[in-house]
């Protein structure tokens, strides 16, 4: 592992997490984690490092609900306040990064970037969405894309082929309600753990998706 250091800044919600700083931090993007998980995900730290390699700053961050909680998904009622937290540390990375800020993440912490930068339009210069929950297992019917036509950023999705949360062919659909500019890279026979899952790693994804992120937003 690449080195980084750790970040605790006191605003409201506080942004904590870990940076991954490039040579000179240029660009940057922002990371965080799915519902059951942190900013220590096997994904995110392989993500960080491989972007650091790339020269792109990271900052993977916790979202404020796992800051309160070691375990368990977010409480209903919070995402208001994960979406702030999101907000701060973007606030906390534009400080440090003299280029365009990037946000993102997997699953429920990539849906709360969406959603803030529907509401909030300059906040990033672009997105990079891991294993989109476009609905819930089973439930193709209830499509969590409400705020897609107000989402104008230009927008990197990766989904497994074998995802429960969304098909391709699901995704694919539902990107076209994006107001901006939309890629999506699918991942073969990978699930909505994109290939980490517990200490399994699929060494080659990091390095696939970090260098198709920086062709889309033309690093």
């Amino acid at each position: 592992m690449t080195g980084f250091e750790t970040i605790l800044d006191r605003s409201d919600p506080p942004v904590r997490g870990y940076l991954h700083r490039s040579s000179v931090i240029k660009d940057a993007v922002v990371l965080t984690h799915g519902a059951g998980g942190n900013a220590n995900m096997g994904l995110l730290v392989a993500l960080a490092e491989a972007f650091a390699d790339g020269g792109i700053t990271v900052l993977r961050c916790d979202l404020p609900f796992r800051q309160e909680r070691a375990f368990g998904p977010p409480r209903p009622g919070q995402a208001e306040r994960d979406r702030a937290g999101l907000k701060n540390a973007v606030t906390y990375i534009r400080g440090l990064a003299s280029g365009r800020v990037f946000l993102g993440g997997q699953s429920y912490g990539g849906r709360q970037a969406t959603m803030l930068c529907a509401e909030q339009l300059e906040l990033a210069d672009g997105m990079l969405l891991l294993s989109y929950p476009l609905h819930a297992p089973g439930k193709p019917e209830q499509l969590r894309v409400q705020h897609f036509p107000e989402l104008r950023v230009p927008c990197f999705f990766v989904q497994g082929t074998r995802d429960p949360f969304g098909t391709v062919e699901e995704m694919r659909a539902a990107l076209k309600l994006v107001a901006g500019r939309t890629e999506l890279m699918t991942v073969e026979d990978a699930g909505h753990d994109l290939g980490f899952k517990g200490k399994k790693k699929r060494e080659d994804l990091p390095g696939l998706v970090v260098s198709g992120f920086l062709r889309f937003i033309g690093a």
